[in-house]
């Protein structure tokens, strides 16, 4: 029989037939086998390498190719048997079952690689996604240090949220690197904020120190930084204004387009000598203006001791301004909503606005008066009004002892903080009352404003 053809292989034998297709010796035959019941299957016959006679099985007939194998598609497989066998492969089912179990194993090598490079990427995003960020970080700092200061962060967030985390608060906290931590600085230096560039990268190093406390990080990437490189070397300010300064100071107020509040605000911290967050916060609990007594409590003070300040009548004409202006709120400095008092530098900020120089520009939502409030001896600050208090006191006689009492700072030498305990309160209000006298006396000679 020299071909089978879909004629034969359709036919209904009423025994088992064997259609064989005719090829010569050695390559073996292409076959069919048809049963009565309708069974139709295709074989390849060949002698292996043992002399036994093999028929290895190709597959079902099927006319249209779903099911099973057309004729066509049946001879070209065996026609690649065939070549195989000829080529020398005589144990063509090993072969065949060899090649099947390499393709399973390389099958299942290959999910086997796909399933680690998804298993790592998994690990990978759940690593990173469990990263502590810079933001992350500083959230953690906020809840548990922070937290304690007297304004519970607040400053500090306000800093951070403007001048560090738009820059560092997506990286993770591990790949922070020192050129990370100079970049913040560097972008302060270039606007000439060079105190807050340093104050800013003392506030990340006690941040990045929180971090390798607990293990969060490793190293700390400020470490390596000296904190004299940043800004450059601290300068201790020594600026007090002279009694012609002072006079000045009080021709120059009233035109410097100020709130009322904020020029009472220069009198009251010249003449009690008190830190301008000190007034800022004080409510008016803490002030008697018929004894003449303002309580600065331990949460409201730098050293978080109780100060009581003995209020001259320079200081009480101030006070009584201010009261007039708190409009019966329990803030003496109320913010607008009157939720609380306003902004810890916002006197700072109107003084500093005044005091530009010609060749700087006037900061925009800033007032014009630029240059209303410059003096002779240079720029001033609110904590200079306090030094300034504190050197007239010597100056009029009062002892160096009692005027540190005045300013509420706490004793260096251990020893005189144990044993030296006396209170000095007559002569703290006695000091208050010589420096008041002296500013009363000073300004009323040139300016009728303190006439009370």
């Amino acid at each position: 029989m020299a071909t089978i053809t879909d004629k034969q292989m359709n036919a209904k034998p009423d025994k088992p037939t064997w259609l064989i297709e005719d090829a010569p010796r050695g390559c073996g035959r292409f076959m069919a086998r048809l049963r009565p019941n309708g069974e139709r299957h295709f074989y390849f016959r060949y002698t292996s390498s043992s002399s036994e006679r093999i028929f290895l099985p190709l597959g079902v007939y099927d006319p249209a190719g779903v099911d099973g194998l057309t004729l066509k598609e049946a001879r070209t497989k065996a026609g690649e048997l065939s070549r195989l066998y000829q080529g020398g492969i005589r144990d063509l089912r090993e072969y065949i079952q060899a090649e099947e179990d390499d393709r399973k194993a390389a099958r299942e090598a290959e999910q086997a690689r796909v399933a680690a490079e998804k298993a790592a990427a998994e690990e990978a995003r759940a690593r990173q996604a469990a990263r502590k960020t810079v933001q992350d970080l500083f959230d953690h700092w906020a809840k548990v240090d922070l937290i304690n200061r007297k304004d519970g962060g607040d400053e500090v967030r306000r800093m951070f949220n403007k001048d560090v985390l738009p820059l560092l608060g997506s990286i993770p906290i591990d790949e922070v690197k020192k050129g990370h931590i100079t970049e913040v600085t560097d972008a302060l230096l270039a606007r000439g904020v060079n105190r807050m560039a340093k104050m800013i990268f003392s506030l990340m190093r006690q941040m990045f120190r929180f971090a390798v406390d607990r293990d969060l990080i490793d190293h700390d990437p400020t470490a390596s930084i000296r904190k004299a490189k940043i800004g450059g070397k601290d300068v201790e300010r020594d600026r007090v204004l002279n009694d012609e300064e002072l006079r000045a100071l009080a021709r120059q107020a009233p035109a410097a387009g100020l709130l009322p509040s904020t020029e009472a605000a220069i009198w009251i911290a010249l003449s009690t000598c008190c830190r301008i967050g000190e007034l800022i916060n004080a409510r008016w609990d803490n002030v008697d203006l018929d004894t003449g007594i303002w309580l600065i409590p331990p949460e409201d003070s730098k050293n978080g001791k109780a100060h009581s300040i003995s209020l001259s009548k320079f200081a009480i004409q101030q006070f009584e301004k201010i009261k007039i202006l708190s409009n019966k709120s329990q803030w003496c400095y109320p913010n607008t909503k009157n939720t609380g008092p306003v902004c810890s530098k916002t006197v700072t900020k109107q003084l500093g606005d005044r005091q530009r120089q010609t060749n700087q520009k006037v900061m925009s939502n800033r007032s014009a008066n630029a240059q209303a409030l410059i003096l002779k001896g240079g720029k001033w600050t609110p904590h200079d009004l306090r030094r300034t208090g504190a050197t007239l006191m010597t100056a009029l006689g009062v002892i160096p002892e009692v005027a540190e009492r005045c300013l509420n700072h706490t004793e260096e030498n251990k020893v005189k903080r144990t044993y030296q305990r006396h209170s000095y309160t007559k002569e703290m209000a006695n000091a208050w009352n010589i420096l008041g006298d002296h500013l009363s006396n000073l300004l009323q000679k040139d300016d009728s404003h303190f006439n009370g």
